[in-house]
């Protein structure tokens, strides 16, 4: 009988094709060492940072130890007790030159109830040493509420002659002056200077002392009749009509005492006192 010997044998197992090779089943079939590397591709080179760098060395300290920190400046520098010296001398210090100034104020300043109160003591610390000369204020500061007032004698229209009520020029000038932010130079020095011009080239009979007074009349009386042709020449601002014509005018002064603080033992003399000009014909 002639065998196939292609065919399998009677009894004998056929044998197994192997099946195609692929990275799985190299794995399977190679030994464990193989497998394991062929399954950890290993890290990655660009995921690694690689070994911690070296931290910086310390500084050195120096072969005496380590370095003392830098000290603070100024007094806060110094050891606990030779703070408290110099904050106690700085206190002495200051405490005695706000007395030696608050005193020498008191020398130098205008005469007031604090410097009565204290002129030994004043005294004691001025003389010799410190004595003053000369005067920080003005040697007799104004202590008084002076107004200039002007009345005018008006021809109307139908020819009669009216004289009109005291008009207050300097309380005029304080009511514009009072709550603004930036007052006229003109309302708060004109009218003073120029009464205080009249009243320092005059006398007390209110005659010119000098070649100046006449010109002191001068700028009063023009100021005086600016104001009425503003106002009106009446006792009232706008009262004068239109064809209303000033013929002349009279100025005066009233001065009153400033009255002396609550806790003053001063007594001032508050009573108003008048002093009254000619009249000046326009």
């Amino acid at each position: 009988m002639v065998s196939n010997e292609h065919e399998p044998a009677e009894g004998v197992p056929p044998t197994a094709v192997p099946a195609p090779s692929g990275p799985a089943e190299d794995a399977r079939a190679a030994p464990p060492e193989v497998a394991d590397s062929a399954a950890d591709p290993g890290p990655d080179p660009a995921a690694d940072p690689g070994p911690d760098p070296a931290p910086d060395p310390a500084p050195s300290d120096g072969p005496d130890g380590p370095a003392a920190p830098p000290r603070a400046p100024g007094i806060g520098g110094l050891p606990a007790p030779y703070r408290v010296v110099a904050a106690l001398g700085l206190a002495a210090v200051a405490v005695a030159a706000g007395l030696h100034l608050a005193l020498v104020f008191l020398h130098v300043a205008p005469s007031n109830t604090l410097s009565k109160q204290h002129a030994d003591l004043v005294d004691g610390w001025v003389y010799p040493e410190f004595e003053q000369n000369w005067k920080l204020f003005a040697p007799n500061p104004l202590q008084q509420n002076i107004s200039v007032q002007v009345r005018a004698e008006v021809r109307t229209s139908g020819g009669e002659v009216v004289t009109g009520g005291w008009r207050d020029l300097s309380a005029e000038d304080g009511a514009a002056i009072r709550h603004s932010l930036l007052p006229s130079h003109t309302e708060q020095n004109e009218l003073r200077r120029a009464w205080d011009f009249f009243t320092g080239s005059h006398d007390e009979n209110n005659r010119p002392n000098g070649d100046r007074g006449a010109l002191s009349e001068e700028y009063l009386r023009r100021i005086a009749l600016d104001r009425l042709a503003e106002g009106g020449a009446s006792g009232d601002r706008g009262g004068g009509g239109a064809a209303d014509r000033i013929e002349r005018i009279q100025l005066r002064s009233a001065t009153t005492a400033v009255a002396a603080p609550s806790w003053s033992t001063e007594k001032t003399d508050t009573q108003t006192y008048y002093r009254e000009l000619p009249w000046w014909t326009v």
